[in-house]
């Protein structure tokens, strides 16, 4: 399957490629609507911008994120209340791909938050559309793959493993 990844990397901007697709149809529930990284950029421009929840583990949040998120630990997800979220207000969770961040979403909903989005690809898609990401420190070029095994699916940004 790897050695496909490779030659699937011409897909159009602002276009998730077909191998990549085909990969998030597999693993995605469908339990969270989705929303584009397109859409998301432009929705972050708005005053009323969406909360934006980053489910990754603590090293791959400090080598890169959206710019404004929150981090909440995926392992800890279970357990977390949420208490200082509004559930009325819209929020967008996000992990490399979108698979850690649907398991966050459904969390959310079970909790009552009423609008909560995945974005469609995560942090990969995000990237690999021409997105920023940023650091503590300020915008980077450098994201975290997650492992070898994920790595093949982010096509630009600098791959730093922590």
């Amino acid at each position: 399957m790897l050695s496909a990844c490779g030659s699937d990397s011409a897909s159009p901007p602002g276009q998730a490629s077909g191998m990549y697709k085909q990969l998030l149809r597999r693993l995605y529930h469908n339990t969270v609507p989705t929303v584009s990284a397109a859409a998301l950029a432009q929705e972050l421009k708005a005053p009323a911008a969406p909360v934006l929840l980053d489910a990754r583990t603590p090293a791959e949040y400090r080598v890169s994120h959206l710019a404004g998120a929150h981090f909440v630990n995926f392992d800890s997800i279970a357990t977390e209340t949420f208490e200082t979220l509004d559930r009325e207000q819209p929020v967008v969770v996000y992990c490399s791909v979108g698979v850690r961040s649907e398991r966050l979403g459904e969390r959310l909903q079970a909790l009552g938050f009423r609008k909560v989005r995945n974005l469609y690809g995560g942090l990969f898609e995000w990237v690999n559309e021409g997105y920023p990401v940023c650091t503590a420190q300020g915008p980077t070029t450098n994201v975290h793959p997650y492992s070898k095994w994920w790595s093949p699916w982010l096509k630009r940004g600098r791959k730093v493993y922590e």
